[in-house]
């Protein structure tokens, strides 16, 4: 009986030093493919969502709008945070699109948030944290983590309280100039996620939320006497909305108009 056991147990760590083996050369074939892909089409941000299996091209077609904003600083030293990691609850799933920032963006440290445990997508350049996007003292943590973060994207939960909590936290933890990106933006309408298809201006749906922002780009030119402008008023410069996508460029917003424009 005690030599049946101890057989398992050899078969056991056999087994899972033989997995271990297979995923180190895994991480190794996909940083060489990696490096590969990077070099015919590290400029070609669809290609690149395409070759490394991300829903970013193809159904959200997001892609195009990322290339458009992030194209001049794709040589930059940046540090990127994603919220979501992909892939379930499956550890060895997902990660596609932080391979596609860390080719795409060739300086760049890549980092992910989930959920789930994704640690088995740790690679140079790439580092992934688990906890909820929905918790500030991690969120916080992650932040002091990586210091500097210069761009975050949230591919999270797309429920509406998680995604405003997320962008409360680190939308002020931004580098200047730096940019926050929402996806999926539908589910604000989608009940199942918290959002509201009657009252479109509802505050606590990522959308109505979005929109409460957008005034706050104009707050120097409001008629209110002592009126104090809140964080979001003072440093968010431009809101691009696009199809289920919102891009959000932190920045300091002191233009005043109401001294040059003479009243007719």
């Amino acid at each position: 009986m005690i030599l049946g056991m101890l057989g398992k147990i050899r078969k056991a760590a056999k087994n899972h030093l033989e997995q271990e083996k297979i995923d180190s050369l895994k991480k190794v074939w996909r940083q060489i493919f990696g490096l590969l892909i990077r070099m015919v089409y590290g400029h070609n941000l669809n290609r690149l969502a395409s070759l490394f299996g991300t829903d970013k091209w193809g159904r959200h077609s997001y892609t195009r709008y990322y290339q458009n904003h992030f194209e001049s600083l794709r040589r930059k030293r940046l540090n990127i945070l994603e919220i979501g990691v992909g892939g379930d609850d499956n550890p060895r799933c997902g990660g596609g699109s932080l391979r596609m920032w860390k080719a795409y963006f060739p300086n760049s440290h890549v980092y992910g948030i989930d959920i789930h445990d994704k640690a088995y997508h740790n690679e140079p350049r790439i580092e992934t944290f688990q906890g909820s996007q929905s918790d500030e003292a991690f969120l916080r943590y992650v932040a002091s983590q990586i210091g500097r973060i210069d761009i975050v994207i949230d591919d999270g939960s797309h429920i509406s309280q998680h995604v405003i909590t997320s962008f409360k936290i680190l939308f002020p933890l931004l580098s200047d100039n730096g940019v926050y990106v929402i996806e999926d933006t539908q589910t604000s309408y989608w009940v199942k996620y918290g959002g509201d298809s009657c009252n479109l201006n509802n505050p606590i749906t990522s959308m109505g939320f979005l929109k409460s922002l957008i005034d706050g780009l104009n707050c120097e030119e409001y008629e209110i006497e002592n009126y104090m402008p809140s964080y979001f008023d003072q440093y968010i410069v431009a809101m691009h909305f696009y199809h289920n996508l919102v891009f959000i460029q932190k920045g300091f917003n002191n233009k005043n108009s109401k001294t040059q424009v003479k009243p007719i």
